[in-house]
């Protein structure tokens, strides 16, 4: 064989041709895991820099709001151009576009690996957003390309578990790079992916666009998503510093909200929007889609204050950490397949009632841990429950996503679903972040009062606050008064992370409301 050819049909498919070719299971397979290995790298960023974030505080000085818009500027962008990325696709080539986000995201990764400061560090963040949503949509609409809709499940199940637990082994190795080498280190993991994804790009998929997209890209909405969201969670992360009341957060706030009608407004006029708002007629579409809003805004509270608690409060190593959610991975992964069947054999409403109302059960067993509690006894739980429940929506979710609007839709079908999940991701930080932010305020200024903590020490803490559990502690006061002022943070901590994870079961049992008001099996 020609490794320089593709199996079957060089050219140009049209989606609804590359469905029904009869590629080699050769190219199947090879295209199969370039998709894989491209969404891992993008997952392996959303996981292994929540494994970082300690060691950001520590080495740049960084509050916990600098270490939120390290995530969320990521998020941001990665959110609000993912509907332009599956448009690009579907107009110029998916396998193009897929390997041009392969490219930036690459590049933006070894930005990220020499950033001198944590401001410069949020910006290379915010261009591996970029990178990302122009390869996400790209890999399940290339898998809706490859493979016919009988097979697509087990494929798009397969992606799901592989993907899984790809992402498994970064914040695995992060946490060792973290731990012996250095945070920087991290960011050089996605090079050799990379590389790898880019040879079986050139060597093995074939390309595939939508041959009805004729329209012009819709360069007002992708300006008018990404200012919208922007206003939105800039507020909400800077209300924690400046407060509800300061002029720049109730602009950003205000005019974020309005950004956003007028971005629907403009979408429904629009000949060619890159989000049709008529996909949403679709009842198992829009209803997979709240579904999604709902259920990974809770995921995302989860992994984002997880490391946090483990590193800062349960003194885990960043290793021990990586590796404590590798059980929820390794069920993904293990049941994935199996969960991506469950569509054919049962319909779509079934596990996608089951599934969220498992993973709600998840998150509530996260309220049991304490300060220093036992990882077998406490947090293993709660994090095998979860991957239960994930594992059985993920697949059907995806599957149910892709099946309900025609295959020559499938990359903006993509786009929207994936741009929903980071949206749902992107305001959760910023509002759980909010809450854990309260709900720790208050609890140390409690704390303190009940300690009557000298003026000068308070006005330490005061200046700390901002770091949450990494609050470095004032040098002037003897050990047991330190020690005191210690436990009190922590178990402030852990109180905030009780509430937040409160917040992620009652999304997590809403998404199953919605998928038994809205989903229909067949």
């Amino acid at each position: 064989m020609n490794l320089l050819r593709p199996p079957c049909d060089d050219g140009v498919m049209s989606s609804r041709k590359a469905a029904n070719t009869r590629c080699g299971k050769a190219q199947r397979r090879w295209t199969l895991a370039a998709t894989i290995l491209g969404s891992s790298m993008v997952f392996i960023d959303g996981t292994v820099v929540n494994v970082a974030l300690p060691a950001l505080q520590t080495k740049l000085n960084a509050t916990a709001t600098d270490v939120q818009w390290v995530v969320e500027a990521y998020t941001l962008f990665l959110a609000a151009l993912l509907l332009f990325g599956g448009s690009l696709g579907d107009r110029f080539g998916r396998k193009k576009i897929y390997a041009i986000g392969v490219v930036v995201f690459a590049l933006a990764s070894i930005w990220c690996g020499v950033a001198p400061s944590i401001h410069q560090l949020i910006i290379a963040r915010a261009a591996q957003g970029v990178g990302g949503a122009l390869l996400v949509p790209g890999s399940l609409a290339i898998i809706s390309a490859t493979f016919s809709e009988e097979d697509r499940g087990r494929a798009i199940g397969t992606w799901s578990g592989a993907t899984a637990i790809t992402t498994a082994l970064g914040p695995l190795l992060g946490g060792w790079l973290i731990e012996h080498v250095s945070w920087r280190a991290v960011f050089f993991l996605n090079v050799p992916l990379a590389l790898a994804i880019i040879v079986l790009v050139i060597l093995f998929v074939p390309e595939s666009r939508d041959e009805e997209e004729a329209g012009r890209l819709d360069l007002i909405g992708a300006a008018l998503a990404t200012l919208s969201l922007g206003g939105v969670v800039f507020g909400l992360i800077e209300s924690s510093r400046l407060g509800f009341h300061s002029p720049v957060v109730i602009t950003t706030l205000i005019g974020g909200a309005l950004l956003a009608v007028i971005f629907v407004v403009v979408e429904a006029r629009l000949r060619s929007p890159m989000m049709p708002l008529t996909l949403f007629r679709s009842r198992n579409f829009a209803g997979a889609n709240l579904l999604t809003l709902f259920l990974y805004a809770a995921l995302a509270g989860t992994l984002f204050f997880l490391p946090l608690n483990l590193i800062q409060v349960q003194k885990y190593s960043a290793t021990a950490a990586g590796a404590a959610s590798l059980p929820f991975i390794l069920i993904m992964f293990g049941l994935s397949r199996w969960s991506g069947g469950l569509v054919k054999s049962y319909g779509s409403r079934l596990p996608l009632v089951i599934g969220p109302i498992i993973a709600g059960i998840g998150f509530a067993l996260f309220v049991r841990p304490g300060v220093e509690s036992s990882y077998w006894t406490a947090f293993l739980p709660a994090i095998l429950v979860l991957g239960l429940g994930m594992a059985i929506s993920v697949a059907p979710l995806t599957t149910t996503v892709m099946n309900s609007v025609n295959e020559s839709r499938a990359g903006i079908a993509s786009g929207i679903n994936n741009a929903v999940s980071r949206t749902a991701g992107l305001l959760s930080i910023a509002v759980l972040g909010l809450i854990m932010f309260h709900t720790f305020n208050s609890c140390l200024d409690e704390r303190l009062n009940q300690m009557n903590v000298a003026p000068q020490v308070r006005q330490v803490l005061n200046d700390q606050r901002m770091k949450l559990a990494a609050a470095e502690m004032p040098t002037n006061i003897d050990e047991g008064t330190r020690a005191a002022i210690k436990q009190a943070i922590d178990e402030c901590f852990v109180t905030g992370f009780r509430r937040v994870m409160i917040c992620g079961a009652a999304l997590a049992f809403a998404s199953s409301l919605m998928a038994w008001l809205l989903i229909r099996s067949r």
